[in-house]
């Protein structure tokens, strides 16, 4: 019998994202049955499918607890999810740069805060240029970027919901040099981008007028990413993001949930992903 796969998608994208959609028809070509689920729709029967894969979740840090909850109920199906859920949940919540960290990996130099924390480890960086993100968030929602001690970047802080927080050194090399996000379908590289802000941003994302420009990683960086993947688990597919800072290769972010792979600038990428599901089904 055809196996049926559910791709996770949010109420947004009930249909998923314009750029997902080509994944529909790499899947029926594989063989298999595709079919989009809005994962805060009570009433989908996941254990009716073969397989979960995450696609179109971009509201998963909005409502995370009801996302960890979700989580367990396709667990409890008995469903296995795409990228396992084990590493979902790990990859959800950015303290794991910590633990990539103690496992050899080089990460932007970050420290982990919340409540009056938060403004007592800002307060040690006084004079330095820093960046300030939740460490569940997506999109560079509540992203703050501002000089420590000043009184602009005290009433940001006063103006952030109360949650934990990611506090890094701002990298001038995103402006400069932009930042890569290296894509691998099945442990295999598979493309990669350089993304850049517009002019006086530090935001590299589309949303804000942020550019991606397909581009061959040297192979210093991508010897890098795959240590990344290596020391994670080796997902069945990921989006490793860093900045190359003083000819080092230092990871800002590994995408397992809801990453974008760039399958418009790379489209021959959709037909290796519905090749690696259907590998592991």
């Amino acid at each position: 019998m055809t196996k049926r796969i559910a791709l996770a998608t949010s109420a947004e994208h009930p249909e998923l994202h314009e750029h997902d959609l080509p994944l529909l028809d790499a899947l029926r070509a594989a063989g298999l049955d595709p079919v989009a689920e809005v994962w805060t729709d009570p009433s989908v029967d996941w254990s009716s499918y073969d397989a979960v894969l995450l696609r179109s979740v971009w509201d998963y840090h909005l409502r995370y607890d009801e996302f960890t909850e979700w989580l367990a109920v396709v667990d409890k199906a008995g469903v296995p999810m795409l990228n396992d859920t084990g590493l979902v949940r790990w990859s959800g919540d950015k303290r794991y740069l910590l633990e990539l960290r103690e496992r050899g990996v080089a990460i932007v130099p970050s420290q982990i805060a919340a409540g009056d924390c938060l403004r007592e480890v800002v307060a040690g960086l006084a004079g330095q240029e820093v960046v300030i993100k939740p460490t569940v968030g997506a999109g560079a929602s509540h992203t703050i970027r501002g000089l420590a001690g000043s009184a602009e970047l005290d009433q940001a802080l006063a103006d952030l919901p109360d949650t934990v927080y990611l506090v890094q050194p701002f990298q001038p090399e995103v402006q400069t040099d932009g930042e890569w996000s290296l894509v691998f379908i099945d442990g295999e590289f598979s493309h990669a981008v350089v993304q850049r802000p517009v002019a006086g941003d530090y935001r590299v994302q589309l949303m804000y007028g942020g550019t991606a420009t397909t581009a061959d990683p040297s192979a210093a960086v991508l010897e890098s990413a795959q240590a990344v993947l290596a020391a994670a688990g080796r997902p069945l597919y990921a989006r490793v993001d860093g900045l190359v800072v003083n000819g080092r290769f230092l990871l800002m972010e590994l995408e397992l949930i809801e990453p974008y792979l760039f399958f418009p600038q790379a489209p021959e990428a959709v037909g290796k992903l519905a090749t690696a599901v259907t590998n592991h089904l």
